[in-house]
């Protein structure tokens, strides 16, 4: 029952953020949004979910996982239910960032929850390919269920969906998740880490998700860059001094960490760009409705559903490292077939292959680089660990769309014009290309650092790549001592 309250925060998160895709065209017509100022639905978001990670990560190990939870959810529920009562698009576009908040405490505590609740190994493998698949699910009820509502009830709905399910998840979290004890008053937040990260990542993936607009030429844009490169190397000096630091430094002892962020910034780069452009080509394109642009996601979502399973299984049978590059190659496969039939006359059923494979490979790697990011990282450190990764995740997402779209010649929603639909063909192609140069990558690092080496080594990030922490599922190391129910359990 946990795994299955774990997977519906999951869940929650994909369906907050997909669900307002199709419902855009209806929300600026209702609310007054400018052309322009209409992505800021979907940007605010993402700009407050990626700025506050890293804050959220550590909340939950300081703070308790579950408390982070129940209280993420809650902010759900209530900015659900004042969106949907907006009747201006400043109030809106301010509850969508408050939603993003909630995304930065909640992401982080549900990974850092399966992290610690399944020890490492196949059981974690498992959890996290259910939790995997959930987001799955979220694209799939996101785009599905957002164009029914729109379409029956009008746009309002898509927000008041949210909160029945944002207020079970709090009520469940707090009966079913182990209690987190008082807080430990010894243990302090490092306040200007914080601060200063929190600030510069913002300010980066403002600047990242406002450039494909407005692009890299004004003086404001310029200035901010200039802040936000200050901020974080001002972050880097204050973590160095710090006697607790947000982001402790035995966190890149385990070098596999950051090549985990790596991997979380190039999928997101890549495969969770796509979803945007396939919309502009449904809608913009085709003509679809909304309704019909949610069913064109079935099938991506169910597909990438059942990589997320194939992707744990592959873990098992291959290694976590086999399995994100056979996931990334057989992404970037998947990309260059999908663009072959993005066609002016195109049928949907053309594009089924390209489809099906570019979903197998991002199920698979969805999985396996969330293993690598959890892999031989202590209890009390899962918070931060989830963040650091979700925070690539999320300055990834920002970095590839803002590239995309300038190198498909600034396709947008307020750029219809007739090459939107070469500049759409022409971000798949290079979606597919960043993923092969991906694949390419990791199979170098193995080769340059070896693959004999056991998971639990120090020799390098290929070495606990290549096995995946602990396939053995002994809970060495990184497994939860303290749960009783983790095989193997007796010492971490």
């Amino acid at each position: 029952m946990s795994l299955f309250v774990l997977a519906a925060g999951q869940l929650v998160i994909s369906l907050d953020y997909n669900i307002v895709y199709v419902a855009l065209p209806d929300i600026g017509a209702g609310l007054g949004f400018s052309a322009r100022d209409l992505q800021w639905v979907v940007s605010a978001y993402v700009v407050a979910t990626g700025g506050f990670l890293l804050l959220g990560g550590r909340a939950a190990d300081l703070l308790g996982r579950r408390r982070m939870f129940v209280l993420a959810a809650l902010l759900y529920a209530g900015s659900s239910l004042v969106g949907g009562l907006s009747e201006s698009a400043g109030v809106l576009v301010a509850v969508r960032a408050v939603q993003g908040l909630g995304g930065s405490l909640l992401f982080p505590a549900t990974l850092s929850l399966i992290n610690t609740l399944y020890a490492e190994g196949p059981r974690r493998n498992r959890a996290l390919a259910v939790w995997g698949a959930a987001g799955a699910g979220g694209l799939c009820f996101g785009s599905l269920l957002g164009g029914v509502l729109v379409e029956v009830f009008g746009w309002p709905s898509v927000f008041f969906v949210n909160v029945p399910i944002a207020g079970a998840l709090a009520v469940a979290g707090w009966r079913l998740f182990p209690a987190d004890g008082p807080w430990d008053r010894s243990r302090r937040f490092d306040v200007a880490g914080a601060l200063t990260a929190t600030g510069g990542v913002t300010l980066l993936v403002f600047l990242l998700v406002r450039v494909p607009a407005r692009g890299w030429g004004p003086a404001a844009v310029l200035t901010g860059g200039a802040l936000s490169a200050g901020l974080l190397t001002l972050f880097a000096v204050v973590e160095r001094r710090s006697r607790e630091p947000l982001v402790p430094a035995r966190l890149f002892a385990r070098r596999g960490l950051a090549v985990a962020m790596g991997v979380t910034a190039l999928f997101s780069a890549t495969f969770s760009s796509v979803p945007y452009f396939l919309t502009l080509y449904f809608q913009t394109v085709h003509g679809y409705s909304a309704v019909a642009t949610g069913l064109a996601f079935l099938v991506p979502a169910l597909v990438i559903a059942a990589g997320t399973q194939a992707g744990e299984r592959a873990v098992t049978a291959f290694g976590v490292h086999r399995a994100l590059v056979g996931g990334m190659a057989l992404g970037a496969v998947g990309a260059a077939v999908l663009g072959l039939g993005l066609t002016s006359d195109g049928s949907y059923p053309r594009l089924l292959p390209g489809i099906v494979l570019l979903g197998l490979g991002q199920g698979a790697a969805w999985t396996g680089m969330w293993i690598a990011a959890s892999a031989g990282v202590a209890p009390d450190d899962q918070g931060v660990a989830s963040g650091l990764a979700s925070t690539t995740l999320q300055v990834g997402g920002a970095v590839g769309l803002a590239l995309l779209v300038a190198i498909a010649g600034g396709v947008g929603w307020d750029a219809p014009g007739t090459g939107l639909l070469d500049g759409i063909r022409t971000a798949v192609f290079a979606t597919a290309g960043a993923l092969a140069l991906g694949a390419l990558a990791l199979l170098a690092l193995r080769r340059g650092t070896g693959s004999t080496v056991g998971a639990g080594s120090s020799a390098g990030p290929a070495a606990v790549l290549a096995e995946g922490g602990d396939p053995g599922g002994t809970g060495r190391p990184g497994g939860n001592a303290d749960d009783p129910r983790a095989p193997g359990s007796t010492s971490a």
